[in-house]
């Protein structure tokens, strides 16, 4: 009871103080707010909104409903353009997709020629310039096609596949990214406040105070890393029910208790790994850049940002040491597909391994970070 009651005290000390800061506060309030709801619905699904050009030199009623086959709110509003503006249009930026008809291009279709249909795209509108292509390709193909055959065109297939999505019905990628998105501001924050924690204490001398108090090191980590994690716990439960359930719109298809828990476990990991760079780095600007060269290698490997089946084979077996690979695993399953504790158990225990080898590995550089400080 004599330890429980020491962490204890020591804990609500690192939330009084972490409550005082006033800046810290509100990058936690934005970090799971405005900042968690942006980059969730920031990201464009698919060809939204771009601005397309015609250069029509036909005039004929095939290329004026080639002009109206790209429709919002995939494309504008199609404009015409004269042939001599088409340089300067894409040069400008003014368009990120110019359509050239030729000339006679309807009569070419009737005597069943094949005549070609020039695109022009501004490849510096990189992700619009790729999947609009292939959008503006399949439209326009199939209006010649309909007028070609005087009806819609019958396509016949050995195959008939049918897709059908068990969550996410219509494929919003908000879902997804909204989930990938908290991940990694809790391994951020949860690393950063537990880091510079330790590092406040000796950089403001406090850390002598501590040393002469009977106090053990399991005893001043512990409470650094509750005192951080419950207050990252409280923001994520808020964030979630705020944010990605009823702003987002984020069905959980499983169990709440569960994904808390576990939740739970990953900021113990996170913040034994905040701890142990916090007792590797010696001043706070050490610390900034050892967490750049860890947090994004958590971030990137996770399999948020990429499947882990599509990474290198011989870093897939790495990825199996970060934590945040196994809660990624772990939230999908339940968040996405309603997994019970059976079917995540391995991520659940794994992410609990890697937390008490961080945290234990912390203690013992500890020791040697108090020695040094003396």
């Amino acid at each position: 009871m004599g330890a429980l009651s020491k962490i204890f005290w020591l804990g609500t000390k690192e939330v009084r103080s972490l409550l005082r800061d006033t800046v810290m506060i509100a990058l936690i309030i934005w970090a799971f707010g405005p900042g968690l709801l942006t980059r969730a619905t920031g990201h464009a699904e698919s060809v939204n909104n771009a601005s397309v050009a015609f250069v029509d030199e036909d005039h004929s009623a095939l290329s004026r409903s080639l002009m109206d086959a790209l429709t919002p709110p995939y494309f504008q509003t199609p404009v015409a353009i004269e042939p001599y503006e088409l340089d300067r249009a894409i040069d400008q930026s003014r368009y990120t997709f110019v359509v050239a008809i030729p000339p006679n291009f309807e009569s070419d279709i009737r005597r069943g020629l094949q005549p070609e249909i020039q695109l022009n795209v501004d490849a510096t509108a990189v992700i619009q310039a790729a999947t609009g292509s292939s959008y503006i390709q399949e439209m326009l193909t199939q209006q010649v096609a309909i007028f070609a055959q005087r009806s819609d065109p019958i396509s016949v297939s050995a195959v008939d596949l049918i897709t059908r999505r068990a969550f996410n019905p219509n494929g919003v990628q908000a879902w997804f990214e909204s989930v990938v998105a908290l991940l990694d501001q809790i391994s951020i924050l949860t690393i950063a406040l537990t880091g510079a924690a330790l590092l406040r204490e000796r950089e403001h001398g406090t850390i002598e105070h501590l040393l002469v108090m009977p106090l053990t090191s399991f005893e001043i980590a512990t409470s650094k890393v509750l005192a951080s994690g419950l207050v990252i716990m409280a923001a994520f439960a808020i964030s979630m029910g705020v944010v990605v359930e009823y702003a987002i719109g984020v069905p959980i298809a499983g169990s709440r208790a569960l994904l808390f828990l576990g939740t739970f476990v990953y900021l113990f990991s996170a913040a034994a790994v905040g701890i142990f760079l916090g007792t590797v780095a010696r001043t706070m600007a050490q610390f900034a850049l050892l967490m750049l060269l860890t947090i994004m290698p958590m971030m990137m490997l996770s399999g948020g940002m990429t499947p882990i089946e599509s990474q290198p084979a011989w870093l897939q077996p790495i990825t199996q040491l970060l934590p945040s690979r196994h809660y990624m695993a772990f939230s999908q399953a339940i968040v996405f597909r309603g997994a019970g504790f059976e079917a995540v158990r391995d991520e659940f225990l794994a992410m609990a391994g890697l937390g008490v080898a961080f945290f234990g590995l912390s203690l013992i550089l500890f020791r040697r970070s108090i020695t040094l400080s003396r």
